[in-house]
């Protein structure tokens, strides 16, 4: 352990955490700001073409899971918080770059292939920060606190969910969109800095990375995990747990927001809330609650056993997805309730968020507690993978859904999917020893 280890009642004492605290802030910023405009400019400059923005989506997931597994390597052999500070750089540079073509290049198509471009590389290198940044906290801090260390880091991540999409929703409205991703390239730079300032007690690989070394380690990993049955029976659940729920987020909010809702002849506090803000308001909602439950979460100690409990959790938010397809269906798709549907989707968004923060923190502790430190990263590649590889698939089918079926039949279909996912799970003899 390393010496810098703190007080246990006191995270923010420990250089590391702050400083790891601090970077994950302001790119994390960043990050929500870009995730925020591209969303909603993809279907700005392409006449509300939902597939692109589907593709959009499936390219940049493709992308994370092709370079994943190649920074689960990196962060097992080299320095976690180096891997960190070089990725955010290259981020922030790239993104700087897209922002002078962007200048340079001012057509709607010129723009359309810059950010294409500039979300493959983008996603590339978060494939490889991932795996690093995921494994780093079991070496600066002890292993209880590592509950409280992730609840910090969910409470973090929902304050920026409630002030980030605010900020975001009126600096796209305000703000051109160069010089919106210009902030956004500085606060990855930003981020980089912080993160050089992380020491930690590394121990170089004697030895040498190579191509045949590095499949060496992917399959070591695969080995690794091949005996931890519930592991595994976690994975398989959250790679369509993942499937169904990303199309929702992804592609119907967005779409909500710029046919129903921008289309409406009025809208609940429409001379208050442009339906970007509202598409704002839907992300506050789901980060308070968030936030909520995080805080929760930092005062109670942690659990021998998890899950059990978030598979229960898991069916709890499918009955919510159901519920949602109905009201959108009765009151927008069939009605002109569009307003009440706003009440009952803000609603939704509180009481999923709250439950989400039960689901992966839990999960988070659980598997930095029983995975070997040496090991960490590769499986977190693993997991990611796993978890993330069909989400591109689900992009650019619920693109194509939207285009030609309509939100109601996306919301249905994820819904059962779902649903049905939860029920498995819930039944997996594997899943109660997590």
């Amino acid at each position: 352990m390393t010496e810098s280890m703190n007080p246990k009642d006191n995270l923010f004492s420990n250089k590391n955490f702050r400083l790891v605290f601090l970077g994950a802030l302001v790119s994390e910023l960043g990050a929500i700001l870009y995730s925020f405009a591209v969303s909603f400019y993809i279907l700005e400059i392409t006449d509300n073409n939902a597939f692109l923005q589907g593709l959009y989506l499936a390219l940049c997931g493709v992308a994370m899971l092709v370079f994943t597994p190649i920074g689960g390597v990196l962060g097992d052999r080299f320095n976690k918080a180096k891997i960190m500070y070089v990725c955010d750089f290259l981020k922030g540079g790239t993104i700087l770059l897209a922002t002078i073509l962007m200048l340079l290049f001012r057509e709607n198509s010129a723009h359309v292939v810059i950010l294409f471009v500039l979300g493959i590389i983008g996603n590339a290198v978060s494939g490889v920060f991932s795996p690093a940044s995921g494994a780093l906290f079991p070496h600066i801090i002890e292993e209880d606190q590592l509950q409280k260390a992730n609840s910090f880091f969910s409470i973090k991540s929902s304050l920026e969910g409630i002030l980030g999409v605010v900020l975001a929703g009126i600096l796209y409205a305000a703000l051109s969109i160069h010089t919106l991703f210009f902030f956004v390239g500085i606060c990855f730079v930003a981020s980089g800095i912080s993160e050089m300032l992380i020491h930690y007690d590394h121990k170089p690989s004697p030895e040498q990375l190579t191509l045949k070394v590095a499949a060496r380690d992917m399959r070591d990993g695969i080995i690794y995990l091949k005996d931890k049955k519930a592991i595994l029976a976690l994975l398989g659940s959250m790679l369509f747990v993942n499937f169904f729920f990303a199309p929702v987020s992804g592609n119907f909010f967005p779409f909500f927001v710029k046919t129903d809702l921008a289309q409406a002849p009025s809208y609940l506090l429409d001379n208050v809330l442009t339906p970007e803000l509202w598409s704002s308001v839907f992300s506050v909602c789901f980060g308070f609650s968030s936030l909520a439950g995080a805080a929760v979460l930092s005062m109670r100690p942690t659990e021998e056993k998890t899950g059990r409990k978030v598979a229960f959790r898991l069916g709890f938010i499918a009955i919510l997805f159901i519920g949602m397809t109905l009201c959108y269906w009765l009151l927008v798709d069939r009605g002109n309730s569009v307003n009440s549907f706003l009440i009952l989707l803000s609603s939704g968004c509180l009481v999923i968020g709250f439950t989400i923060a039960f689901i992966n923190i839990p999960l988070s502790t659980t598997l930095m507690r029983i995975v070997d430190r040496d090991k960490l990263s590769k499986v977190n590649s693993i997991m990611s993978i796993g978890s993330q590889g069909m989400i591109p698939i689900a992009s650019v089918l619920a693109g194509a859904v939207l285009k030609t079926a309509g939100s109601t039949t996306l919301l249905a279909f994820c819904s059962l999917g779902f649903t049905i996912t939860a029920v498995l799970m819930l039944l997996n003899k594997h899943i109660k020893e997590l």
